[in-house]
């Protein structure tokens, strides 16, 4: 039995040579190149983008909060007297609600005053400086005083701004206050205890919120007011989150400490 040839192929066999799978040539090498390359720099951009979030978002939060424990550390305020060993408790400063001492203005990025508020639980102590602007004051010391507003304890209204994400946050947590809540400033030797009254979200371009009768532009301030301003939404600048209050007493730090500060208040 003879197995028959394989049949040879033929030029007349073969399909044409528009139907053959084209060779890579040199401009696909290129492109393919090309492609590569911006893959890398995507990957590289990447990697800065979050490098610069972690930074933004974290490492600004730490440094500023060691900051400005050191500048609450610093100031030069002499502690609340605490009680004997005869007594039961800390001894609670009285309050007073006669005229309160009035501090002079400060110089642009003093540190002259500090802020605690019960209701943010476990947030330290704030140092509040002169003016408002990012680079000497909201990014490196926290909480600023609108220049040209009310000293605390004065008539009018002592108005703060402070970052409500990065450089420690100061005002992160001001939508919790409620109408009531202490808001606690202490100068070197006063107490000022004020009240939340009411809370508003507004626009940038709103600034009657900080005039001396707070959203009444002209009007002569009869009371002793506090306003807290800050970005909103969240990681946002669209508007502003104001937090209205106004002064429910005062009292020397060297009677003792606000009941509202103390543990069980």
């Amino acid at each position: 039995m003879t197995t028959a040839a394989p049949a040879r192929t033929t030029r007349r066999d073969r399909p044409p040579a528009h139907a053959r799978a084209p060779r890579p040539g040199r401009g696909s090498s290129v492109a393919y190149g090309v492609v590569g390359v911006v893959g890398e720099l995507l990957i590289t951009l990447g990697v800065l983008l979050l490098g610069f979030l972690l930074w933004q978002l974290w490492w600004t939060d730490v440094e500023a909060d060691r900051v400005q424990a050191d500048i609450v550390q610093s100031l030069p305020f002499e502690p609340a007297p605490t009680a004997d060993a005869a007594a039961e408790g800390p001894d609670i400063a009285e309050p007073r609600r006669d005229e309160p001492p009035v501090a002079p203005v400060p110089a642009h990025a003093e540190s002259f005053a500090t802020l605690q508020v019960p209701r943010w639980a476990g947030e330290p102590e704030r140092p509040i400086s002169e003016g408002t602007d990012r680079e000497t004051v909201l990014d490196v010391l926290g909480i600023g005083r609108y220049e040209g507003t009310a000293m605390p304890g004065e008539v009018g209204n002592f108005a703060l701004a402070a970052h409500r994400v990065t450089y420690g946050k100061p005002f992160n947590r001001i939508e919790e206050l409620q109408t009531g809540d202490p808001l606690v400033v202490r100068t070197a030797d006063t107490w000022y205890v004020y009240r939340v009254t009411s809370t508003q979200v507004v626009l940038p371009s709103q600034v009657d919120v900080i005039a001396p009768t707070p959203n009444q532009p002209g009007v002569a301030p009869t009371d002793r007011s506090i306003t807290l301003t800050t970005c909103h939404p969240m990681f946002s600048a669209r508007e502003r989150y104001i937090v209205h209050g106004v002064l429910d007493y005062w009292a020397p730090v060297a009677d003792g400490t606000p009941a509202e500060l103390l543990p069980d208040a």
